[in-house]
């Protein structure tokens, strides 16, 4: 079981990057999943989560109207979509897959089991 994320990078403030997390070892569209983030010194942080078939999505309050979650099953990869990025957007980006669900609420990091190494996003002022 992997997770793999990439399309991190520098970009100025006012700009758009696009995340990537591909998938392996397991059946990808059964299960949730989510991107969360953490910056240097501070807690994780949940960003956004997307249902199984890709019909129901969550946001933290941070990002919504700024970020779109979406995921391609045939592909087995999720999507990051970031636009109008701001300084404190800069962060460690990582996706996470609910493979062994425990009924938290999807905002929840201990609600995901699996999770990839991470990518690096940096919003310059």
């Amino acid at each position: 079981v992997q997770l793999q994320a990439s399309g991190g990078g520098l970009v100025l403030a006012g700009g758009s990057l696009g995340l990537s997390c591909t998938a392996s070892g397991f059946t990808f569209n059964n299960y949730r999943m989510s991107w969360w983030r953490q910056a240097p010194g501070k807690e994780r942080e949940f960003v956004a989560t997307i249902t199984w078939g890709g019909g129901s999505t969550l946001y933290a309050d941070s990002v919504r109207g700024r970020f779109t979650i979406s995921r391609d099953n045939a592909k087995n990869t999720l999507y990051l979509q970031m636009n109008s990025l701001k300084a404190e957007d800069t962060a460690t980006y990582y996706c996470a897959a609910a493979l062994t669900p425990v009924g938290l609420a999807p905002n929840r990091a201990e609600e995901y089991d699996t999770w990839g190494q991470g990518t690096q996003v940096t919003v310059s002022s």
